[in-house]
């Protein structure tokens, strides 16, 4: 089996990396939707986030205000607070399920898509070095990756100057909380890059997938 983490900073495209990769076979899972599966009521990061950030990260029908909890975590400098309870457990969880796929597939490619591959503390004795055999990096330009962040989250609504401006500092604000590209690229096997069109991206990575099919012992 090889364990590949694929990680990129916010808009860089690693999503979009990650959906191809599992079309031609790979088996990928989300960081972000681990998170989000132990953050809901009843589970115990759940919770400790409650004891911790208070009520006002509630909902009215009880659950998180996931946007409520990043203007606290992101605007108060506690993103590594709200880190220390979800990475634990949820790279517990990435192993759980990476074992069971090794069980039942010995040779497969399993890809965790994950922004903080490399920013997390809290993977254990050598973090990722431990973690996975190969490291993809999907990386973009700071313009680039702001432009996507504000198209994402306004979704296709005119926006005025003020609003704007807005998001675009607060997409800044995140991408400071992550580590540089250039130090990632240095520490990662293989680097692609998405300025430009899909399509390119999509290339780089169909380029990639028989090497790792080959290094998990896959033949065509």
């Amino acid at each position: 089996m090889l364990r590949v983490g694929l990680t990129g900073g916010l808009g860089s495209g690693k999503s979009t990396a990650a959906r191809r990769f599992a079309e031609l076979g790979a088996h990928v899972l989300s960081a972000d939707e681990i998170g989000r599966s132990l953050m809901q009521p009843g589970e115990a990061v759940y919770d400790e986030i409650v004891k911790r950030f208070g009520t006002e990260v509630v909902a009215d029908g009880g659950q998180l205000d996931r946007a409520a909890l990043a203007r606290i975590a992101f605007g108060q400098g506690r993103i590594e607070e709200l880190n220390g309870i979800v990475h634990p457990a949820t790279i517990a969880r990435q192993a759980e399920l990476t074992a069971e796929i090794a069980a039942r597939e010995p040779q497969a490619v399993v890809m965790v898509e994950s922004a903080l591959v490399f920013e997390t503390r809290h993977g254990g004795r050598d973090g990722w070095h431990k973690r996975f055999d190969r490291i993809i990096l999907v990386r973009a330009s700071e313009a680039t990756k702001v432009a996507r962040f504000v198209a994402r989250i306004s979704r296709g609504v005119a926006l005025n100057d003020a609003s704007r401006e807005e998001m675009e500092a607060d997409a800044r604000r995140r991408i400071a909380q992550q580590l540089d590209d250039y130090w990632k690229a240095e520490r990662s096997d293989y680097v692609l890059t998405n300025d430009g069109p899909v399509n390119a991206l999509i290339a780089q990575v169909d380029a990639l997938w028989p090497e790792l099919r080959e290094q998990a012992g896959l033949r065509s």
